[in-house]
């Protein structure tokens, strides 16, 4: 056989073929064209252990050099400057690192991003410092600036608060407790009937005149309704954020549950005065005093058990005590009256609460106007750059209005792109502000944005981790952001969901061209899909998903996730075989003769291979015979034969290793 037909079917060079042979006892010559036949054939046969030995070397001297390198930037002066967001490409330089070789030490770290893709600060420090970098974080001019407008606003609302405004109120809770069914209740009206099983999925503001039922007194109120479910912790965040006072909705027949926490301790964070409404009062079960006594463990203790937080039982769905909470809540703003103020003679500034792009209206945004009055052709300035002009202005009724003053949540058209849920608005601003790019943030907004481009087919890394890759188009950015942020949460040191694109808008051909090229499934969130897409969908058979309610794709990703973790497997060593003969060899199959030498072997077993005290493959023993009678033990000491089962062909006086699997289906448990 030539020596270059050989290699072939090895899949090495031949010159490299060459190099390595003489190492395993194949000295043909290190310029042989030829080599024999049945030397070739023992080559192709020893070749698996060959490879594996060569392999293990090789991946020593990786990790040899690697920890050298790493060493050596540890015992440098050198301190590299990482900003607050940096893409792969930039840090690579940064680094002075191949990008490749960044790249793969990401992909290890379960992160698989594209050359220009940002990473933010901690990851890109945690890669640093993982290969022995000294870090320190270098100025950030964005951030600066992004922190200087909310400064700027916060500098605002404390320096022109002239006159009182309605105060703006946000509701907080767990899930399904009835935080819309009780602005259902104080606005009258039934947005109810619009949300998928009562759950609210973005930030709605809402604005009432409640007639005080004594004094006959006409007060504006805002609200600011929050989605209840864990996702939405960024979103509720902000919410607290631009709020005067908080209702903390608490269901009776339920309690305290995990949201009621996390917006606890948001509302603390804040420093907000809030109110407890008690729920569902008229419900089977229903049990405020219990109540109480959970929200006690939190140090939130009730006025009339002598603490300093009002708590008032309601049932939204049967509209009692409704009066109550409404005079509970005023009066506790008249007591921080000297907060809830504004000047209204000014330019708007305001917080962005919602954000998405319309179909048929484009770009469009919820803001909370919190100082100024904000007019038709106002320029939209937001953190510093010119979005577009006030085009139209709706209430939430839908009304078309003119102007905005403090505390009026407005719906707006005039975005040439729709900016992001938090930002700054900032009219007074323009003369010092810049046209913002919009091509740039099209590119960002518009489609299914690649995460990455590179190895996504296998859903596997090199470590073995295994990923759930997801293409995901939502409504909004709220939504989305909220949706990613939770994707990140569910990992382990087995699976984790990875995100191959993301964009805001309906489904489209780039969005399945995308999931099918990357072996991901398609999810949509409140949108719809193209008919080019559908019929690609049709066609393809990729996986997609369309949801309405947030945690129902999570718990379909949950599923899918548990059915990819690996068995947990138990191995219990049994004892060792001797080979003192073969008997038979087939091509996958031999019999041997051999010696118990340590413990005992027992049939439908595994065995790892052991020669000259090198493991160098393994095999299985699924029969075991004392003379001619099959046994399914043997104990220490005794001759026996066995059939072993195996790609490798064991040889005489090799150590087979026997053990015995065990396997558990695992239960997902997040990091």
């Amino acid at each position: 056989m030539n020596v270059s037909e050989l290699a072939r079917q090895l899949r090495v060079p031949p010159q490299k073929l060459l190099q390595i042979l003489p190492e395993f006892g194949f000295d043909i010559g290190a310029r042989a064209v030829k080599v024999d036949d049945r030397v070739a054939e023992r080559i192709k046969k020893e070749w698996r252990r060959i490879k594996f030995v060569l392999e293990e070397r090789e991946r020593k001297e990786k990790e040899k050099q690697k920890e050298l390198e790493k060493e050596m930037r540890q015992q440098s002066d050198t301190v590299v400057q990482i900003p607050a967001k940096v893409t792969v490409k930039e840090l690579s330089l940064l680094l002075d690192l191949p990008l490749n070789k960044l790249i793969v030490e990401l992909m290890k770290n379960g992160i698989l991003v594209s050359q220009n893709e940002n990473l933010d600060y901690d990851t890109a420090v945690i890669i640093a410092e993982d290969l022995g970098f000294k870090v320190d974080r270098a100025d950030d001019k964005k951030e600066t600036e992004d922190n200087h407008h909310v400064t700027n606003l916060e500098n605002i609302l404390s320096k022109e608060a002239i006159a009182p405004r309605a105060p703006v109120i946000v509701v907080m809770g767990h899930v399904d407790h009835g935080k819309t069914k009780l602005l259902d209740a104080v606005r009258n009206t039934n947005v109810i009937d619009t949300e998928s099983g009562g759950i609210t999925q973005h930030i709605g503001a809402y604005q009432v005149v409640w007639t005080d039922p004594k004094s006959k007194e006409k007060r504006p109120i805002t609200f600011i309704d929050t989605p209840g479910h864990e996702a939405f912790t960024v979103m509720r965040s902000r919410g607290a954020k631009v709020a005067d006072i908080a209702i903390l909705v608490v269901a009776a027949d339920d309690g305290v549950k995990p949201q009621t926490v996390e917006a606890i301790n948001i509302i603390k964070a804040a420093k907000l005065p809030f109110i407890v409404a008690v729920n569902k009062i008229d419900k089977e079960g229903a049990d405020p005093q219990r109540v109480r006594t959970d929200l006690s463990q939190y140090s939130i203790i009730p006025e009339e058990w002598g603490g300093e937080v009002p708590m008032v039982d309601i049932s939204a769905k049967q509209n009692l005590h409704i009066d109550k909470l409404l005079d509970t809540l005023l009066l506790l703003a008249d007591v921080n009256n000297e907060q809830i103020r504004a000047n209204a003679d000014r330019s708007a500034a305001g917080t962005v609460i919602e954000a998405h792009v319309d179909k048929g209206e484009g770009p469009v945004a919820t803001i909370l106007v919190q100082v100024g009055t904000l007019n038709l052709n106002d320029p939209l300035v937001v953190n510093g750059e010119i979005y577009g002009k006030v085009r139209a202005m709706k209430n939430y009724r839908g009304e078309n209005i003119l102007q905005a003053g403090p505390s009026c949540p407005v719906r707006i058209l005039g975005f040439k792109v729709a900016p992001q849920v938090g930002d700054v608005l900032d009219v007074g601003s323009a003369g010092t502000s810049s046209l913002i790019d919009v091509k740039a943030k099209k590119t960002q907004q518009s489609g299914a944005e690649k995460i990455h481009n590179h190895q996504t087919d296998s859903g596997e890394d090199e470590e073995g981790k295994k990923y759930f890759n997801v293409v995901i188009k939502a409504d909004t950015l709220g939504s989305l952001e909220a949706i990613i942020g939770s994707f990140e949460k569910m990992k382990n040191d087995e699976v984790s969901v990875r995100v191959v694109g993301k964009g805001l808008g309906n489904i489209t051909a780039d969005d399945v061209t995308l999931a099918q090229t990357t072996g991901a499934k398609l999810f949509s969130f409140h949108v719809a899909v193209t008919p080019v897409a559908h019929d690609m969908i049709q066609s393809t058979g990729i996986d997609f998903k369309e949801y309405k309610v947030i945690y129902d794709m999570f718990n379909y990703i949950e599923v899918e996730l548990e059915k990819m973790l690996n068995p947990e497997v138990t191995i219990t060593e049994l004892g060792t075989f001797k080979v003192l003969q073969i008997f038979r060899s087939d091509k996958n199959s031999q019999i041997l003769g051999g010696r118990v030498e340590k413990g005992k072997i027992q049939k439908d077993t595994k065995v790892r291979i052991k020669r000259k005290g090198e493991h160098i493959g393994i095999g299985k023993l699924p029969q075991i015979q004392m003379g001619r009678q099959a046994v399914s033990e043997i104990e220490q000491g005794n001759e026996c034969g066995a059939q072993y089962e195996g790609k490798l062909h064991v040889e005489v006086g090799d150590i087979l290793e026997v053990y015995k699997e065990e396997s558990k289906k695992k239960k997902l448990e997040f990091n």
